[in-house]
Formats: C-alpha cells, sequence, structure tokens
C-alpha cells in the first residue's frame, strides 16, 4: 500500500475568492481599476489572498468578478512580452516575481452576473466546487502570512464535520460595522460553538464583540440555504443569513468559530489600506530598513507639530 493510499484525503481543496465589488469607497481610483488590485507595496491586494489559499494547500481557486475586471484576471495571466524582455535583459529577479502570480494557484474567473450580494457571490460557484467543502475567503480582509488561520480552520471544519467562520475580538463600539455571532464557549478557548449571528447589529443588541471576519469553510450544504433565501439586508442576498441559519441548527452540520488573534488589514477602507501599506512595508525585505526611517523621522515631526515644538 502506497502512502497516498493510507492517508484520508484532504476534505478541502478548494477556495472561492468573491472580488466583484464596485470600489466605491475607494473613488476615483477604482474608476477603472478594480479595488483588488491596489497594491499593498508591491503586490495587489488580490494576490495576498490567493497566496495564502495556496499556502493552505487550496490550490483551486474560483475568483468571482463583475464587469471591468480585466485587470484583476491579467495579473494571473502568463505575459510572454514582458517575460522576453525580462529574460533578455537577464533580469531574473523580476521574472520572478512576473511568474509567481501566475504559478501560485489554478485559478479560475467566474463572473457574479447581477450584483446581488455575498450570499449570491458564494452561490454561483457551485457548479465549480460540486459536493464539496469549500474555504471562502474575501479580497478586502488580508490575513498576516505570519499568523496562519485558514490551517486551523480545515483543521476545526475536518475535526468537527462542521462550517467553521474566523471570528475576532473588537471593542464593543465597534460591533454595528460587523457581522456578530452568539456563541457558546468549548473547553478549547480559541473555539465556540456559534449559535446564531446578526449582521452589524445596534450596539445594545450585539450578542457579544465577537466579529466575523472574512474566511470561511463551507459545508455544500450552504447552496442549498442560499437557493431558499430571500433579500436581507440592503436587498442583497447576505451569506450571513444562509450561516445563521445553519448556526439555529436546521442544517446537517453544526457551525463553530475559530477566534484569530493574530493581524488583519482591512484593505477595504481607505485609512487601514494606508496602514497595511505602512505596516507590511516596514517589514518587507528590501524596503523596510528605508520604510522604518522614514516612519520614525516623520512620527518625530508629527509630534513637533502637535506639541507646537
Amino acid at each position: 500500500m502506497t502512502d497516498s493510499q493510507r492517508m484520508p484525503a484532504r476534505a478541502v481543496t478548494k477556495a472561492v475568492v468573491p472580488a466583484a465589488g464596485l470600489g466605491t469607497r475607494f473613488l476615483p481610483a477604482t474608476k477603472a481599476m478594480p479595488k483588488e488590485m491596489l497594491p499593498i507595496v508591491d503586490k495587489p491586494a488580490i494576490q495576498y489572498v490567493v497566496e495564502e489559499a495556496a499556502a493552505a494547500g487550496l490550490d483551486d481557486v474560483l475568483i468571482i468578478t463583475g464587469r471591468n475586471k480585466d485587470n484583476l484576471i491579467n495579473h494571473f495571466d502568463s505575459v510572454p512580452e514582458l517575460e522576453y524582455t525580462l529574460e533578455r535583459k537577464g533580469d531574473e529577479g523580476k521574472l520572478g516575481k512576473v511568474h509567481e502570480s501566475s504559478e501560485l494557484a489554478e485559478v479560475h474567473f467566474l463572473r457574479q452576473g447581477q450584483p446581488l450580494g455575498l450570499g449570491h457571490a458564494v452561490g454561483r460557484a457551485r457548479r465549480h466546487v460540486g459536493n464539496e467543502s469549500f474555504a471562502v475567503l474575501l479580497g478586502d480582509d488580508l490575513i498576516d502570512a505570519r499568523d496562519p488561520l485558514l490551517d486551523r480552520m480545515v483543521a476545526e471544519h475536518d475535526a468537527r464535520e462542521a462550517t467553521v467562520i474566523a471570528l475576532m475580538e473588537v471593542p464593543e463600539a465597534s460591533i454595528h460595522l460587523y457581522g456578530c455571532a452568539a456563541v457558546e464557549t468549548t473547553d478549547d478557548p480559541d473555539v465556540v460553538k456559534i449559535t446564531g449571528l446578526v449582521e452589524k447589529p445596534d450596539v445594545a443588541d450585539a450578542p457579544s464583540n465577537l466579529a466575523v471576519i472574512g474566511r470561511y469553510v463551507l459545508r455544500p450544504e450552504i447552496f442549498d440555504v442560499i437557493d431558499t433565501l430571500e433579500p436581507g439586508r440592503g436587498g442583497e442576498i447576505q451569506l450571513t443569513d444562509a450561516l445563521n441559519y445553519l448556526a439555529e441548527g436546521k442544517g446537517e452540520g453544526p457551525v463553530y468559530g475559530v477566534i484569530f488573534r493574530g493581524r488583519r488589514y482591512d484593505t477595504g477602507d481607505r485609512a487601514d489600506w494606508i496602514k497595511a501599506n505602512v505596516l507590511l512595508g516596514v517589514d518587507h525585505h528590501d524596503l523596510g530598513d528605508e520604510i522604518t526611517e522614514w516612519v520614525l523621522e516623520f512620527a518625530d515631526q508629527l509630534r513637533a507639530q502637535k506639541t507646537g515644538a
């Protein structure tokens, strides 16, 4: 018997990345460029997300796109003319970076069609995913590669035969910006059983300070639930509503949450996008020293301006 015959098949091998949003918070920058292509230091945000999926062993990635997203699609394709030019120049470093994005994973693309919400976008993946569990990674949420999250979520999915959602503790005053989970504790302080979900509740109505962040490991039963949903908040098909249905015990499996305590960057917010560039910039292998020195000098200048010195 070979090693491959002894080992059980991995339950999760595919990732879905919804990337059909209009990026209106970044206008006019996103008038002609997808928000997912806005760079974080020297790579577009969407590449960080695909790298995360691939690092967790999910090398079959379906990106759900919308209109005017051709730049995003082209980024994961080969560019023979550019590659030829770099080869002639002998610029192996830049050539490697060009090859990297097209060799990360087997990347597929599907248009959402109508912008009917995150639940609708996830539902569009049904034919590609089939009757398998799969991960969903939102393109606006970057998880620092030094703080892996997906591996833990997949492990919990396999061990508990459950849908798994990433959660993060946030200040109570900020919970209205997120989906919020009602939970029961388990014997693991980083894992909770989710009994209900509320989309962007008022602070007084929030069942906890645990916010849903953009990582999910979903069982295929989610598709049947999405198909039955009526439009919810904002007139859209909300993934939160489908997950709440399962959390209330109406599906085949339970719903658990993994509490993430690492570094996360919300690149869908302008201020956080700038912060992500600085935070990842100071750790960049080529640019880190220069950026760190500049940040320290600039911080001194700001303090002087604030104090009037």
